[in-house]
């Protein structure tokens, strides 16, 4: 067996356990991995970053709006609790962001964000999509824990949304996929239910917007896992890749 064989042996093996992690228990052979598929994800990743030498300028932005952010007190109790803020990771000109809530205790100690069970998740449902952590752009709404994980406060929410609208404006993502409630909630303005905002797309300042369950419900109640793969395929099929 070549080394090209054993890559694609490798790389099968790690799609079909992501595909499973994410909830997907039947695919259709023909449609896993074509060429089309693959060459979608990479320009996802890789295009504007390769083609748009914006994208240091980009990066650096994020690095002042990054420090600015590490600054904050404008949250008393949370700027004195914090190990850390979490800005966000990824690709500074992805074409997709997904965006949290805010962080929880691991992202509180390692500094960035969906890192514990749930991002770990995430993570599964990106490869699942044919794409990588890198490829995509993954922030919160909230740069500090809230004590004990619970839900972000109005008023922090209020503080913070001044950083995750600059954060967007500087990435200018072509979708945003929101991820449980209090992201959909905060990003659209609206108190509809995370049950009635998935599975169509939404607005913000003209960027389509997909909300889905956060992978913390997920961990919860797998059931749902189907009705997120539902949202991911509508979401990738406007980015160019039509997934089983």
């Amino acid at each position: 067996m070549s080394e090209s064989d054993r890559r694609l042996r490798r790389a099968a093996a790690q799609r079909l356990e992501s595909l499973s992690a994410a909830g997907v228990r039947q695919i259709s052979k023909r449609r896993v991995a074509r060429p089309d598929v693959v060459e979608a994800a990479m320009e996802i990743g890789a295009t504007r970053a390769t083609d748009n030498s914006g994208g240091t300028v980009v990066a650096k932005s994020l690095a002042v709006l990054q420090q600015e952010v590490a600054a904050c007190t404008r949250c008393e109790l949370l700027s004195q609790q914090r190990t850390q803020t979490v800005f966000g990771v990824g690709n500074p000109q992805a074409r997709l962001c997904f965006l949290g809530e805010a962080p929880g205790a691991d992202e509180d100690r390692q500094g960035e964000p969906f890192v514990g069970r749930a991002g770990q998740l995430l993570t599964k449902i990106i490869e699942a999509c044919t794409l990588k952590r890198e490829d995509v752009y993954i922030l919160n709404v909230l740069k500090c824990r809230p004590p004990g994980n619970r839900n972000p406060l109005p008023d922090e929410v209020h503080n913070c949304r001044g950083y995750l609208n600059r954060q967007l404006e500087l990435i200018k993502p072509e979708f945003i996929c929101c991820l449980g409630s209090v992201a959909a909630q905060t990003l659209l303005e609206t108190d509809t239910t995370i049950g009635r905002l998935r599975g169509k797309f939404h607005d913000y300042r003209g960027i389509p917007v997909m909300c889905t369950y956060h992978p913390a419900y997920l961990l919860r109640n797998p059931s749902a896992k189907r009705d997120v793969w539902d949202d991911m395929k509508r979401l990738m099929r406007e980015l160019g890749i039509e997934l089983e």
